[in-house]
């Protein structure tokens, strides 16, 4: 039978059913929400979808609660929300129906439940502190679920659903980005391990865009590559390669001698004509042209081996 209906719990809402309303109103655009705990709406049928309400998970019979005794949990024993329920059984169908291609589904489905699913099954189930959680990545999801509230002295009768509606198209929006960039760093991984294989026992690495690079570095175990060129507009820039995503530190940065030097200062510290711009904290340079921009890095290599 036809889903006519998508069914959660009236009320305030939170990060959990909201972007299950995300991913369910894009694979069933023509179902309706139904926010209630009217028995009658809330039981299974074959017509609706029913989550975070409803006292039972059963994914045959199409309902998804997390708050009966015991809750779901996961592989690795972490309770699931009703997020985490609709993301495991819905999520690779949404992807799709973003135009994921099918080769990076299961990557994409993997890393946005780690990054994102995960954090919020775990805070609504009361599994780990909003103090320790506040960091995680997939917390911005909450944090901005719940400014979109309505105040708590907003006498409107329909307050709730009202914001709940604002929210959801908001939501949707935000998670389609996500998804995007995810989708975006799997497809950049296989033009920068491409290119790993083109520079051969080079310390330069040449792309053809500014794009994610450090993590396909790492998966190709790539350590004799230390800097990377690629074109930025009418100009090239010339990049060092952090150590980790959490600090400055790179392989090798820039020659001290450059730092902070723009145009005819920085041709004549480099002896490189083109050469347009050194940062401070020497982990990018600019030059205007490749072979610029080639000759600033072949420098910057014979300066980091000694």
């Amino acid at each position: 039978m036809r889903i006519t209906h998508l069914v959660t719990h009236s009320g305030g809402f939170h990060a959990d059913e909201l972007l299950s309303s995300v991913v369910l109103t894009r694979l069933y655009p023509h179902a309706e929400i139904r926010r209630s705990r009217d028995r009658d709406w809330i039981s299974p049928a074959a017509d609706r979808i029913v989550f975070d309400v409803g006292g039972a998970y059963d994914a045959e019979r199409q309902i998804f609660d997390h708050h009966q005794k015991p809750g779901p949990k996961r592989a690795g024993g972490e309770p699931l929300s009703s997020f985490g329920l609709i993301w495991m059984h819905y999520g690779r169908a949404y992807l799709a129906a973003l135009a994921v291609p099918d080769a990076d589904i299961e990557a994409i489905h993997a890393e946005f439940d780690a990054r994102y699913v995960l954090p919020i099954d775990l805070l609504d189930n009361g599994a780990m502190e909003p103090s320790v959680a506040g960091p995680l990545a997939g917390l911005t999801l909450p944090a901005l679920i719940e400014s979109l509230k309505p105040p708590f002295d907003d006498p409107s009768p329909t307050a709730d659903d009202d914001a709940f509606a604002r929210a959801l198209g908001i939501a949707s929006r935000f998670v389609e980005a996500l998804v995007g960039t995810l989708a975006a760093k799997v497809r950049a991984e296989g033009i920068v391990i491409d290119a790993i294989a083109r520079a051969g026992s080079s310390a330069i690495l040449e792309l053809p865009t500014g794009m994610p690079y450090r993590p396909a570095l790492e998966k190709a175990g790539a350590d004799h590559i230390l800097f990377v060129v690629h074109p930025r507009g009418d100009d090239w820039t010339l990049n060092g390669i952090k150590l980790a995503e959490d600090t400055f530190e790179q392989r090798a940065d820039l020659p001290a001698a450059w730092a902070g030097l723009t145009d005819a200062a920085l041709e004549e510290a480099s002896g490189v004509k083109g050469a347009k711009f050194c940062h401070t904290a020497r982990f990018i340079a600019v030059a205007s042209s490749r072979p610029a921009i080639l000759e600033m890095a072949e420098i910057a290599v014979r300066e980091a081996r000694g």
